[in-house]
């Protein structure tokens, strides 16, 4: 993983002691529990020891060089020893605070690309389809979960720097309304261009696997242009993964629609590069351009459609887009409670009068609905939404709260001039931060966390058949994690001591460190488009 020059990584870390230790990179497991935390932080285990050294006994010269493992971005190491679990590797803790909690580097990332906005030249694009936008009616509650997880795909991608192409444009007010109440940011209007539509139909023409349908026939949609032989499309060319009840498609007007505004959204990312990602469209067109990929985001109930719809654009269109792992429907429609309300609603209650707090209740609302959907791997079912627990998206934003009212108490004492404001970064003591609680937030959430934003948006070619294994539910589960270490870790310790300039050390080391832990949540939740808020 690339990370800002100077900011240590698990990844760079683990890298430095294989190499230090002469292994293979899987050999070191990084431990997360806080009882394994209070006596090593990296291990490799007994086992895998054995494999590596004759009789599983590190010799004292390779121990040394763990000992001085080093490299960019990594952790330095404090201590290595064999114990009967393996080795053992204790960081140079008070250093990782400072490299984590310290001044900025002085070059920051470019801010992530809004919807709509276009990629620069060269970047790499994904088409992000979800069809159940393609419905008639309004949204119901079981076409939630794929336009969720959609939205939540597409700011993970722009945050790493990926361009993002949203289709299809949504043009049902009643759409619209449930998007806007759930935070989607989505493109609305807009339409196929009857050119591409009519370029479409010409192709179908000369199309050896279409067909005329028999006039006359009253069963028919009025709609259909022609039937298309899909079954001996896969036959011929020996496709994979494929339902294998797909036979003969009817192709309608509407199809042809949805395969334009799909096109369309291909073309806007051409390709310069000839080196293109598997299943990629590369259309013709001169310049610099992208390199694009398609990722259809589908319910179970919407699956089988979408293969005929990317056989359809296959036949008419050598490229092949990708084919996501569907999300399952939701089993009941979700239902959130919320208090002195006696109906059950999807969309945020306006019970209370004052403004500010319907926007808290539209926010947990929303959270609650979106945790649920989300927190599960997509290839699992969602039955319903709790809004109790710590794993709830209420006990997230409960927590995000906290830190927002700590920091208010702070800067308001600080008016009053019970407390100093906090000094610069460089100047603190970090070697104050002696609480097991304060390393497992350093260690587990703060360090890890562009690597979980990274993986999280990491769209793997499918390793067979037509489904992409994303891990779309990392940054949910994530916060509610850090959510349960973080109340632990502030329900044990008190942050604003008393006003004692021999307590000032501990309490601007530890306001720091709870200030990184406060920009994780906020940036996390940016991803899924929750506000930070300021009171439950």
């Amino acid at each position: 993983m690339e990370t800002a020059e100077g900011r240590p990584a698990v990844a760079a870390t683990l890298r430095a002691l294989s190499e230090a230790l002469g292994g293979p990179a899987g050999l070191w497991v990084k431990e997360s529990s806080a009882r394994n935390l209070r006596h090593r932080d990296f291990l490799a285990p007994r086992a895998a020891l054995r494999a590596a050294f004759s009789g599983g006994q590190v010799p004292p010269d390779v121990i040394a060089a763990v000992t001085s493992a080093s490299g960019p971005g990594a952790l330095r190491v404090r201590g290595c020893q064999q114990t009967g679990a393996g080795l053992a590797v204790q960081l140079r803790r008070p250093e990782a605070f400072r490299q984590l909690l310290g001044p900025p580097p002085a070059t920051q990332p470019p801010p992530a690309a809004r919807p709509g906005q276009e990629q620069e030249p060269g970047q790499e694009a994904v088409v992000l389809h979800c069809p159940a936008l393609r419905r008639p009616a309004a949204l119901a509650p079981r076409h939630l979960r794929p336009v969720l997880l959609a939205d939540h795909l597409a700011q993970l991608l722009r945050a790493q720097g990926v361009g993002i192409h949203l289709v299809p444009a949504v043009s049902k007010q009643g759409s619209l309304e449930v998007l806007r109440q759930l935070r989607v940011e989505w493109p609305c209007g807009g339409a196929a261009s009857p050119d591409t539509v009519s370029a479409l139909k010409q192709a179908l023409s000369r199309c050896p696997y279409a067909a005329a349908c028999e006039p006359g026939a009253a069963s028919l949609p009025e709609d259909v242009v022609c039937k298309v032989h899909l079954k001996s499309f896969i036959q011929q060319q020996g496709l994979a993964g494929y339902d294998p009840n797909l036979d003969v498609l009817l192709v309608t007007e509407g199809k042809l629609r949805s395969l334009a505004e799909l096109q369309q959204a291909v073309l806007q990312c051409t390709v310069s590069d000839p080196t293109v990602l598997p299943g990629s469209r590369s259309p013709d067109a001169e310049g610099q351009g992208s390199r694009c990929s398609v990722v259809h985001v589908v319910s179970c109930e919407e699956e089988f459609q979408q293969q005929q719809m990317d056989l359809l654009w296959r036949i008419l269109d050598p490229g092949a887009p990708w084919f996501p792992a569907p999300c399952p429907a939701v089993q009941s429609p979700p239902e959130v409670s919320c208090r002195g309300c006696s109906e059950r609603c999807l969309t945020p209650p306006t019970c209370p009068t004052d403004e500010a707090w319907t926007e808290v209740i539209d926010t947990l609302t929303v959270a609650a609905i979106r945790f649920e959907l989300l927190s599960t791997a997509h290839r699992s079912q969602a039955s319903s939404i709790s809004t109790k627990g710590t794993k709830s998206g209420a006990f997230v934003m409960y927590n995000c709260a906290r830190l927002a009212t700590l920091f208010d108490t702070y800067q308001r004492a600080v008016e009053q001039g019970t407390y100093p404001p906090l000094p610069p970064a460089s100047t603190l003591n970090f070697s104050c931060l002696r609480e097991e609680g304060e390393w497992l937030l350093l260690f587990n959430y703060l360090l890890p966390f562009p690597e979980v934003l990274q993986q999280a948006a990491q769209l793997p070619a499918p390793s067979k058949g037509l489904r992409i294994t994303a891990n779309t539910e990392a940054v949910c589960k994530f916060l509610i994690q850090l959510s349960m270490d973080f109340s632990s870790y502030y329900n044990r310790v008190h942050i604003l001591g008393e006003p004692f300039p021999h307590l000032f050390d501990q309490m601007f080391a530890r306001l720091q460190l709870l200030g990184a832990v406060r920009d994780v949540f906020h940036r996390a939740l940016a991803t899924l488009h929750l506000p930070p808020l300021s009171q439950i």
